[in-house]
């Protein structure tokens, strides 16, 4: 997990002020990434871009961000894991590029070079979100995977734009105004959570799963697009249903299971599992296991406050369980929201 905020901002003032901005909203997200900073300016352009890292592949300075293409083309700001990277990175080495470290940032910068922004998003598979600069065409690009695991926030202050990994690295640019969208509230209170594309405040916004946005500083301008829909994907696997037997879909699920789990484990740091007490986190870790000469470590979160047990699963520690729940009573944050 690492962190990336920044903002475009056509005003007066040095290029050192909108750097020192930059670096003030970064730094508001140093929690997702305490290994290493770096903040990119472009005085002309009026754009400066900051990011947290956490080295989890390439732990050198060649993995250091905010990343400029080998071209020169690009600036990249990136939060996530793309698991296929080292097999595009070997498609991109045969077509002649050329690569300084070992990172997943470099192999997705590249791609974006090579392919451009949409074909290059359709080969990545993985969780991420990126600011993109591109210093020819004078654009920046937001973009966030296909369910949104990793998020990416953008607003206004005045007359610069502004993005970010959280909502607290827009509000700490000093002319941000915190105003809170009344129609976000009652959607809170119904869902208990605020839905993309709105955020808490109204000159924010949540970039949604599955699209990118393109703002153009000449026009101050933006445009929102879908690079992928789970209602088009689902369509699909309609159209195109699994033709064998339940012999083979075992099959298929064990050979699909072990290449998911496999992928993700490419890291220069020891990996763990969350253990949630469900199905899902188990099958990773049995998985993940299987694949693994040394005992895999695993964490579970619990919570002994018993009003928060009893608020989360309606009967209180020491009480009977629910008829058919396949636990004993403990009450554990589930993997998803940890890894978030």
């Amino acid at each position: 997990m690492c962190g990336f905020a920044g903002l475009i901002d056509p005003g007066p003032g040095a290029a050192g002020g909108l750097q020192a901005i930059a670096e003030r909203m970064a730094g508001t997200l140093s929690h997702r990434g305490p290994d290493s900073r770096g903040t990119w300016s472009d005085e002309d352009a009026r754009i400066a871009i900051g990011h947290q890292r956490l080295a989890v592949i390439d732990l050198s300075a060649d993995g250091h961000q905010p990343m400029i293409s080998n071209s020169g083309q690009y600036v990249i700001a990136y939060n996530g894991e793309v698991y296929n990277f080292a097999g595009l990175r070997r498609e991109l080495e045969a077509a002649g590029h050329k690569f300084r470290g070992r990172s997943d940032t470099e192999v997705v910068l590249e791609a974006i070079a090579a392919w451009g922004i949409e074909r290059a998003l359709g080969r990545f598979v993985g969780m991420f979100a990126f600011a993109l600069w591109d210093r020819e065409a004078r654009q920046l690009t937001l973009a966030r995977d296909r369910l949104g695991v990793k998020p990416v926030y953008w607003g206004r202050a005045g007359d610069a734009f502004l993005f970010g990994s959280e909502l607290r690295a827009i509000t700490a640019h000093p002319d941000f105004a915190p105003d809170i969208d009344r129609d976000a509230v009652a959607l809170f209170a119904i869902r208990s959570y605020v839905p993309a594309p709105r955020s808490i405040y109204r000159r924010a916004g949540k970039l949604e799963p599955g699209t990118l946005l393109t703002y153009t500083p000449e026009t101050d301008s933006h445009k929102v697009s879908r690079y992928w829909s789970l209602q088009h994907t689902a369509e699909h696997g309609i159209r195109n249903p699994f033709r064998g037997n339940i012999d083979d879909a075992r099959a298929e699920l064990d050979h699909l299971m072990g290449q998911v789990v496999g992928c993700r484990q490419v890291a220069d740091v020891p990996l763990g599992v969350f253990l949630s007490g469900g199905i899902d986190s188990t099958a990773v870790a049995a998985y993940l296991q299987d694949q693994s000469g040394a005992p895999v470590k695993t964490f579970s979160v619990g919570f002994p406050d018993a009003a928060f047990v009893k608020q989360r699963t309606g009967f209180s520690i020491g009480g009977v369980p629910p008829a058919g729940h396949p636990q004993p009573l403990r009450t554990l944050i589930d993997a998803d929201l940890l890894a978030y």
